[in-house]
């Protein structure tokens, strides 16, 4: 059975749950999306900030922390905003690090997005 996990996060009017709990396993997908419901179009590394306080925010809600993040996929719409990805990344991620795939896509749904995170992790309640 799953479970919707409140992340803290508006409705945005799409057919979709910011955090799923299903069989001990969370599934969640991130982006710069603040309180407001409006999404962060600036630099790289505040966009991805606010991604990862967001995801953080969501596997609290769920009972764990990052620790319990098994596996990360990256979309981001420049291959060269890695390395800041990556800085900001290791603000929030310690060794032994999540597995992990990054993509560069032709767009995100909203103009100006250039991050969006797809994660799972082990959260039992």
């Amino acid at each position: 059975m799953k479970e919707v996990i409140d992340a803290g996060l508006p409705d945005v009017g799409q057919p979709f749950s910011w955090a799923v709990r299903s069989g001990g396993i969370l599934f969640t997908s991130q982006g710069p999306v603040r309180k407001d419901g409006s999404i962060d179009t600036g630099p790289i590394e505040d966009q991805t900030r606010l991604t990862l306080r967001n995801l953080q925010a969501a596997v609290e809600a769920a009972g764990g922390t990052l620790n319990d993040v098994a596996q990360v996929l990256i979309y981001m719409t420049d291959v060269n905003d890695m390395k800041a990805i990556d800085a900001v990344y290791r603000e929030f991620f310690t060794a032994p690090y999540p597995s992990r795939s990054s993509a560069a896509v032709a767009a995100l749904v909203v103009p100006g997005m250039k991050v969006e995170i797809v994660a799972f992790g082990a959260v039992d309640k």
